[in-house]
């Protein structure tokens, strides 16, 4: 998937993917490196700006698309996915930090040169040169930074320290002499590099922008972050196509679990980094504080993975990928320019630490289109139940379909993605939580979809007013993860069944009514066509329930042995041996999700200040990263959301969230642990931060462990073959 999610930035990245590949495919690019290093124009330059790919995010006024950042964002990654030479990245840089960096009125007459193809590039920095006031402007003396790009530039944005603070001016590269730009040998072979030197160079007053240099770093940083994910993208297609096909000891490698592993984690990571750049580019031209939030967090998250997973890719491929021959050193090379570029990661992690001390990023979801009337009823109904004791609202938001808005009438209401969150939405307005059914979520939809008439009248009702409780009798000691191997056995009796064995990690079962079970009718038959789906009465005689006592003092788990446990026959749902296919039953119309997984129950932001934040760097830091990859998260999921509620086919996001918000738990716990020093010694409350590392295990086994996901994203999703 690309970073856009519309059908409009869909077509346009493919539009720009085939641009690039048509003008300026990687075998011309690497014939043209030598040139390319001294600054030689891409021949194709006239044909791109004649596109448009240029001017996709200016304003129309000055001859642009008047497109958003995203649409800027989705051209800036299929250019970097196409390795796409010369100036291009230096161009759009500077023409995006004159459109959304500037305070007041835009620099039209630049940006409509920017929108005919003029070239051009920037400073970042402020430090370098020194303006001294003048009757008229400014006279600049110095010697820039490394700028990207600068031999052909037609208009350089600059910054200058002056005594009043900083000024930022406009250099029509025409009016430069000779030597004055000094060329670099760049670590990226496909772009120039340079340094300007100005002495007493006069600055006009028409020269001078009123740049916000905070947010022009920002809109920098968001756009180097498209251009990051564009190279991932490529190192993962790359090394994908090479370990499927590329055999070692009679097979392909990519059937090693470590491969598998390897290549499952490095998309888990770049769909994270695809959302943060999202993000940071959906935030572009919005508000500043934002923006900053978005950016920093788009900044730590995607520019160092650049380079890092290039280098897991050259890892991945071998002898090969390390040669000059391969292109995957281009991408690790870009990954270090886009890294020099944005400025350390550390700067970023306090950036975005300090900022998220006072703040936190918006990811309140606008919804397309609604009925305002299906709105005012739902209010209504909702606001009614507010009113009522807890028992009787239950029972009102049962009875008109609101308990599980998603299930089909009457027992919900068939609600669209938009329906469910509008309800959501007027939930929160009430200041009610929406009810859940926990395990009964799962269950009843297999009961509703497959069950008997009876079935569905004495179970699902009640559970919807809250008066049953479900858990789910399906793990078991030797079969986890591997349902197929569970070996409890069901045994036909007059008028029922006989069931035997032992199941595991089953939550709440000391609390529940009724139980879901997979167990074994056929033993003859193959693994998943011999499993039937019972409804067991968790208080009939044979049932017996032990809590598993967790490492954290707490009882949430536990083992239930089920010794000789009749079911009636009025108890199977479906036929004997349609057990797996049940157990995977999910209603066409799912819940949809207001947002990201939550990773924990911590008050980062309060343990940060407790442990010296802002004034502790370090403590500073750890809270900006941790912030970053929390908000990635919440990004993946709003993607989710948006795509569901867009009638597109949903992506990978939501079944990678759960690694992803695995990873970040541990981190978190870790992380705040460090923070706590020798306040760990103690074990305190349930709300304290060792009782929250001593709970992390739960987000990385339930469910299916972490590596469990990973083979099966390696093997479902990426297409790796079985081992």
């Amino acid at each position: 998937m690309t970073l856009g999610l519309t059908e409009e930035q869909t077509g346009l990245a493919e539009a720009v993917a085939g641009f690039a590949a048509r003008h300026a495919p990687r075998a011309d690019t690497r014939a043209a490196l030598d040139r390319l290093a001294e600054g030689e124009l891409p021949g194709s330059w006239d044909a791109l700006a004649a596109q448009g790919f240029l001017a996709v995010h200016l304003p129309e006024e000055c001859d642009g698309g008047g497109g958003t950042g995203v649409d800027l964002a989705v051209v800036v990654e299929e250019m970097a996915r196409g390795l796409y030479p010369g100036q291009f990245l230096a161009t759009v840089l500077t023409s995006a930090v004159l459109t959304w960096a500037v305070d007041g009125p835009a620099p039209e007459a630049a940006l409509k040169r920017f929108a005919a193809g003029a070239r051009g590039t920037f400073s970042p920095a402020t430090d370098a040169l020194i303006a001294r006031e003048t009757a008229d402007g400014y006279t600049v003396t110095g010697t820039t930074g490394h700028l990207l790009s600068p031999a052909h530039a037609d208009l350089i944005l600059l910054g200058a320290r002056a005594e009043r603070g900083a000024v930022w001016f406009l250099v029509d590269a025409s009016a430069l002499a000779p030597g004055d730009i000094a060329a670099a040998a760049g670590v990226d072979p496909t772009r120039d590099v340079g340094r300007l030197t100005l002495k007493e160079y006069r600055v006009s007053g028409d020269q001078v922008v009123a740049l916000d240099e905070a947010r022009a770093a920002d809109v920098v940083a968001a756009l180097c972050a498209a251009d990051a994910v564009g190279h991932v993208r490529w190192c993962l297609e790359t090394g994908l196509a090479y370990v499927k096909t590329r055999e070692q000891f009679g097979r392909p490698v990519g059937s090693f679990q470590a491969i598998k592993h390897k290549c499952a984690r490095m998309f888990v990571e770049r769909e994270m980094l695809a959302a943060s750049a999202w993000d940071a580019a959906r935030a572009l031209g919005g508000p500043a504080g934002q923006l900053a939030l978005a950016a920093a967090g788009a900044a730590v998250t995607c520019v160092p993975a650049a380079r890092r997973l290039a280098l897991e890719t050259i890892t991945l491929l071998g002898g090969i990928g390390y040669t000059w021959e391969h292109d995957a050193h281009f991408a690790w090379r870009r990954g270090i320019a886009l890294a020099a570029l944005i400025g350390a990661n550390a700067v970023w992690e306090r950036r975005l630490g300090a900022a998220a001390l006072v703040g936190e990023r918006d990811f309140t979801l606008e919804l397309p289109e609604e009925d305002p009337a299906f709105r005012a009823e739902i209010a209504a109904v909702i606001g009614e139940a507010a009113g009522l004791p807890l028992v009787e609202g239950r029972a009102l938001l049962a009875r008109t379909g609101l308990v599980a808005p998603h299930f089909p009438a009457p027992y919900g209401r068939a609600a669209t993605p938009v329906e469910q969150l509008v309800i959501a939405q007027e939930y929160e307005a009430a200041g009610l939580a929406q009810p859940s059914m926990v395990i009964g979520e799962w269950a009843l939809p297999t009961v509703i979809a497959h069950g008997t008439t009876e079935q569905v009248e004495t179970l699902v009702p009640p559970t919807l007013r809250g008066e049953l409780v479900w858990c789910q009798l399906f793990s078991e000691p030797g079969a986890g993860s591997d349902l197929a191997s569970l070996t409890t056995r069901a045994v036909k009796v007059d008028g029922g069944w006989r069931l035997a064995g032992q199941k595991v990690w089953t939550s709440s079962a000391h609390e529940a009514d009724w139980g879901i079970c997979l167990a074994r009718t056929d033993p003859d038959a193959p693994k998943h066509k011999g499993l039937s789906y019972f409804l067991v009465d968790m208080r009939a005689d044979g049932v017996d329930i032990r809590p598993l006592r967790e490492a954290n003092g707490g009882h949430l788990f536990n083992e239930v042995f089920l010794n000789d446990v009749f079911v009636p026959d009025d108890r199977l749902v479906g036929a004997p041996g349609q057990g797996w296919t049940l157990a995977r039953t999910t209603l066409g119309n799912e819940r949809v999700s207001m947002g990201g997984m939550s990773e924990t129950s911590l008050d980062l932001r309060a343990l940060a200040r407790a442990a010296g934040a802002p004034a502790d760097d370090a403590v500073l830091r750890d809270f900006g990263g941790l912030t970053a990859a929390s908000q990635a998260i919440a990004a993946m999921g709003l993607r989710a959301t948006l795509r569901r509620v867009s009638g597109l086919k949903p992506g990978a996001e939501a079944s990678l969230i759960k690694v992803a918000a695995g990873w970040q738990t541990a981190r978190i716990g870790d992380t705040a642990l460090e923070w706590a020093g020798d306040a760990a010694l103690r074990d305190g409350s349930a709300d304290d931060v060792v009782h929250a590392y001593l709970s992390v295990p739960p987000q990385l086994i339930g469910g299916g462990t972490v590596e469990i996901q990973l083979n099966v994203i390696a093997e479902r999703i990426l297409g790796l073959p079985r081992g």
